[in-house]
C-alpha cells in the first residue's frame, strides 16, 4: 500500500491493524480495488471515506448476494471496506467488507427478527441519557448486556447536569448498575465533565454515542468540533425527544479521535448476549454459584441464592427481574431463530429432492 493512501485515512482510524487487514484482502483479490471507511449511512445509501475524498457508494447486489447472514453482513457506518476506482465525481462500488474488530448490533425494530448493525468496528460505546426524565436503569442495564457483547468498552454518559439540582442520588443509582464501567456527569452547556469525557476517547480510537432523541448527543459533538454543524433538539416535559440527527455520521473529532453520532433509538432489543448479560449482571451471576441447584432458574427453586439476595435486602427486586427478562427474551429468540433455520434446512432438501427427482425421470 502506498504510505500516501494510509496518510490520507490516517484521520479516519486507518492504523496498523487496519492495514494488515487490508493487505490480507489485496494478496488475494483478482481486483482489491482501493481502501475506504464507511463514514455515513443515509436512505439514498452509503458514503465513503477513501484516500480520494468521500464518495457515494453503492452495494452491487453480487455483494447482497453472497451475505450469507443477511443484511448484518452488509456494509456499516464504522466499516472498512475496499471499493472500486473512482471514475470523475461517480459513485464507487463496494467490492468487499474487510473484517470487523467489534460489531454494535440489535434486534431491528418492529416485528421482524433481524440482526441490524448500528456501528462497526468501534472501540468505545458512550451510553447517553439525560438526567431527570431519561434515566431509566432497566433501559441503561438493557443498553449495557447489547455494547458488551459488541467487544466495545461503555461508559454512561448522564448529560444535561446543569439542568438537575441535585444529581448525586441519580449518580449512585447509574454507577449500581454500570458496574465497573465509567459514569460521568457532564453538560454540554456549562462544561462540567466534559474533559473527563474526552479523556475516554483516544487519538485513532472510534468511539459510538447511543442514546434516545434529545439528550444531547449532537449538542456534545458541536461541541467537540468548536461549532454548530449538527441539528439538536431537546427532550420535552413527558421525557420525549425529536429527531435530530436523521443518520449515522463518522465525525474525525479534533484531536484525532472518532465519534459516530447515531439518531435517537426507541428500541434495544437484543439479539444475543450470552456473555454480555453475565457481565451487566455479574452480581446475580456470582450468586448463581451458591444456589442448591446448578441449572437454578431464579423462578422460585428450593435454596436459590438471588432470590434470598432480594429477601435479605442484598440485591434488588426489580433488578432480578430484568435479568430474567433479558435472559428470556434472548432465548425465545433463540428458539424462533432455530426454528426458522430448521425450516429453511427442509425446504433446502425438499428442493434438491425435487430437482433429483426431475433429473432421474429426465434420464428414464
Amino acid at each position: 500500500m502506498q504510505d500516501e493512501v494510509a496518510g490520507a485515512l490516517h484521520r479516519w482510524g486507518f492504523g496498523a491493524g487496519e492495514r494488515a487487514a487490508w493487505e490480507a484482502h489485496a494478496a488475494k483479490a483478482a481486483h482489491p480495488g482501493i481502501p475506504g471507511r464507511v463514514a455515513s449511512e443515509h436512505k439514498g445509501g452509503l458514503f465513503v471515506a477513501t484516500s480520494a475524498g468521500e464518495r457515494h457508494a453503492v452495494v452491487p447486489g453480487k455483494l447482497r448476494r453472497a451475505a450469507r447472514g443477511g443484511e448484518s453482513e452488509l456494509p456499516a457506518v464504522g466499516d472498512w471496506v475496499a471499493v472500486s476506482q473512482p471514475q470523475g465525481d461517480g459513485a464507487v462500488q463496494v467490492l468487499a467488507v474487510l473484517p470487523r474488530k467489534s460489531v454494535l448490533a440489535r434486534k431491528a425494530a418492529g416485528e421482524r427478527e433481524v440482526r441490524q448493525v448500528l456501528a462497526a468496528n468501534v472501540d468505545r460505546v458512550l451510553l447517553v441519557a439525560a438526567l431527570g426524565l431519561d434515566l431509566n436503569l432497566r433501559r441503561l442495564e438493557r443498553a449495557l448486556a447489547m455494547v458488551r457483547e459488541s467487544s466495545a468498552a461503555p461508559a454512561l454518559i448522564l448529560s444535561k447536569a446543569d439542568l438537575c439540582a441535585d444529581p448525586a442520588p441519580l449518580l449512585a443509582q447509574a454507577r449500581e448498575v454500570a458496574r465497573e464501567a465509567p459514569v460521568l456527569l457532564v453538560s454540554a452547556r456549562t462544561g462540567l465533565g466534559v474533559p473527563e469525557l474526552e479523556a475516554l476517547l483516544e487519538p485513532g480510537r472510534t468511539a459510538v454515542l447511543l442514546g434516545s432523541s434529545g439528550v444531547g448527543k449532537s449538542t456534545l459533538v458541536n461541541r467537540w468540533l468548536g461549532s454548530e454543524q449538527y441539528v439538536t433538539s431537546e427532550v420535552d416535559a413527558e421525557g420525549k425527544g425529536r429527531h435530530a440527527t436523521t443518520h449515522r455520521q463518522l465525525v474525525p473529532l479534533p484531536w484525532g479521535a472518532l465519534v459516530i453520532d447515531t439518531p435517537g433509538l426507541r428500541e434495544l432489543g437484543l439479539w444475543e448476549s450470552g456473555e454480555g448479560l453475565r457481565e451487566t449482571f455479574d452480581d446475580i451471576d456470582a450468586l448463581s454459584a451458591s444456589c442448591r441447584f446448578r441449572n437454578c432458574a431464579h423462578q422460585g427453586e428450593p435454596g436459590c441464592a438471588a432470590r434470598a439476595a432480594v429477601e435479605q435486602g442484598a440485591l434488588a427486586a426489580d433488578r432480578l427481574e430484568s435479568f430474567l427478562k433479558l435472559r428470556g427474551e434472548v432465548a425465545a429468540r433463540q428458539v424462533k431463530l432455530d426454528a426458522r433455520a430448521q425450516a429453511d434446512e427442509k425446504a433446502k432438501t425438499k428442493e434438491l429432492q425435487r430437482r433429483m427427482n426431475a433429473l432421474n425421470r429426465k434420464r428414464h
